[in-house]
This record gives C-alpha cells, sequence and structure tokens, in this order.
C-alpha cells in the first residue's frame, strides 16, 4: 500500500459517495487508475464494504448499551458458540472478545429498555454457558467515527 491508496482510503472512509472521477482528481491520479486501485483495495479486503451511516434518533425510539459478558467456560468451541449465536442478532452492532476481564463486549442498538429485556432473555439468560452479564446504557453520544486513521 502507498500514499495514493493510503489518500484514497482516506477519502473513501470520509465520503464513498462520491464518484470515481471526483476521487481521482482528489488523489490526484487518472480516473482509470483509481478505479483500479480501488478495486484492488476491495479484492484484497482493505476496504470491506461500503454503507450508509444511519443517525439512530432519526429513525425511531433508540437505545445503545454496551454489555459485558463473561462465560463459565471459556473453551475456543465454546467461544465460538457465543459468538455466531450474536452473530445472528441484528441489533448486536458489534462484538469483541477482550481480555483481561469479561470474555466478550457488545455493542447492542435496541428500541427500548423492554426490547432490550427480550434479548438479554434470548441471548444471556437461556445460555448455561453464560456466567455474568453487564450492560452499560448510553445516555449521550459525544463522538462516534467509524474511520480508521491510514
Amino acid at each position: 500500500m502507498d500514499e495514493i491508496d493510503r489518500r484514497i482510503l482516506n477519502l473513501l472512509q470520509v465520503d464513498a459517495s462520491q464518484t470515481n472521477s471526483e476521487l481521482a482528481l482528489a488523489v490526484h491520479v487518472s480516473p482509470p487508475t483509481c478505479l483500479r486501485r480501488v478495486k484492488q483495495l476491495t479484492e484484497s479486503g482493505v476496504i470491506q464494504r461500503q454503507v450508509a451511516i444511519v443517525a439512530p434518533e432519526k429513525v425511531g425510539p433508540s437505545l445503545t448499551a454496551i454489555v459485558e459478558i463473561s462465560l463459565d467456560v471459556q473453551a475456543a468451541e465454546r467461544m465460538a458458540e457465543f459468538e455466531a449465536r450474536v452473530a445472528g442478532e441484528e441489533t448486536v452492532l458489534q462484538c469483541y472478545r477482550v481480555a483481561p476481564g469479561p470474555d466478550f463486549v457488545l455493542i447492542v442498538q435496541v428500541a427500548d429498555m423492554p426490547a432490550y429485556h427480550a434479548l438479554a432473555h434470548r441471548l444471556f439468560a437461556t445460555q448455561a454457558n453464560v456466567r455474568n452479564v453487564k450492560a452499560y446504557f448510553s445516555t449521550f453520544r459525544s463522538k462516534f467515527e467509524t474511520r480508521i486513521a491510514v
């Protein structure tokens, strides 16, 4: 990855909706060169996908929870089972294995507290391997970024 690739990535992280011509002009390469580089970055997995970031408060009531999960058994297959279970939940936006402390930290976006309780019951209360759940509920989001410095 060279400086041109880095400039392309930085600009796409700010606004992926710009045209290839606009992007090429901004990074000072020809449109075919820019298109080829973006294609290579995508095929190599550097660019995973392009999405629209939605403001939760604009689409209805929302509650963000940061949830710490500790499992009884931390064997690799049990950790993978838990990850597979949360991967199927659309309200779980992010899942991280962490150390030290809890085994997982989840970022969850639900409509309200009853929706969180339903999710907690489905994912945590009925699962024998979940030892401890600790949830924090966001009262205000002061920063949210998706951009990674490259």
